[in-house]
């Protein structure tokens, strides 16, 4: 079982979703990214998605946006992202999870991305606008060097396009709660019990929920009904509110500690 599954499987052993933390790269720096993912590991992450940042993003909101322009300003590269997964997976054990688009994984060279993200401990690989009736390649590369393969389903998404991503999820199910982009939201869409049957029906895998959850009461309301929910925008808007104050990490910690406590269910 992989670092992946075991972490979805130990949150259900605990009848909890699993909580899963996405950080930009590089934001405030790659070294603080890396003690803020070590941390997180500590304070009830279950996994840490890693975003590369990327100047031409499809949906990613202003809050992730601007920290991926701030990243890529200090000099921030697919190379230096796949370094700081490195030492993250020297210092802990927690799943990780790259999340970019297709055009840094392209530049690089397919074959040699996943290389070298297996090579530095990465369980995982979310490409955000490689669609997925085009990702045979990708799928085949992925399985070759141990990584899982992530897709998103959206609300719009059709059942048989459903069943497709399904079918190429190696790692979980990324299920968008919204027809939008990325960015806290006050509340969840009515419309997601619905949409999580319908991609609950496909797949027996993990399905995780994301896009606008920000408490943890959110956090709660969408373990009830997933495997796990993804938190983002929330995390990397405080990371640039606190990137000059000493305490970052332990604050950011904090925060997340705080929305760990959401992920238990009430239901025996």
């Amino acid at each position: 079982m992989n670092r992946i599954h075991a972490a979805f499987a130990g949150a259900q052993r605990e009848n909890r979703g699993a909580l899963i933390i996405y950080l930009t790269a590089g934001a405030p720096s790659l070294a603080a990214t890396a003690d803020i993912a070590v941390e997180l590991a500590e304070r009830g992450a279950d996994l840490i998605e890693l975003g590369l940042p990327f100047s031409d993003s499809l949906a990613d909101g202003p809050v992730i946006q601007g920290a991926a322009n701030q990243a890529i300003a200090s000099g921030t590269t697919p190379d230096g992202v796949l370094e700081c997964a490195g030492r993250i997976r020297a210092r802990c054990d927690v799943p990780l999870v790259l999340m970019t688009a297709y055009n840094p994984v392209y530049c690089f060279q397919p074959p040699v991305f996943a290389r070298e993200a297996a090579a530095q401990g990465v369980d995982g690989v979310l490409i955000s606008d490689l669609p997925p009736s085009e990702a045979g390649d990708w799928a085949a590369l992925a399985a070759e060097n141990a990584l899982g393969t992530v897709f998103l389903v959206a609300p719009t998404t059709p059942r048989d396009r459903v069943a497709l991503i399904a079918e190429l999820c190696t790692g979980f199910v990324y299920c968008v709660s919204v027809t939008g982009v990325t960015g806290a939201r006050e509340e969840l869409p009515p419309d997601l019990p619905e949409v999580m049957a319908r991609v609950r029906a496909a797949t027996d895998r993990p399905v995780a929920v994301g896009f606008g959850i920000s408490k943890p009461e959110q956090v709660q309301a969408v373990c009830g009904l997933a495997d796990g929910a993804i938190v983002g925008s929330a995390v990397v808007q405080r990371i640039a509110d606190l990137s000059e104050d000493p305490a970052l990490v332990t604050k950011i910690g904090d925060f997340v500690a705080d929305l760990a406590r959401g992920t238990r269910r009430s239901n025996p």
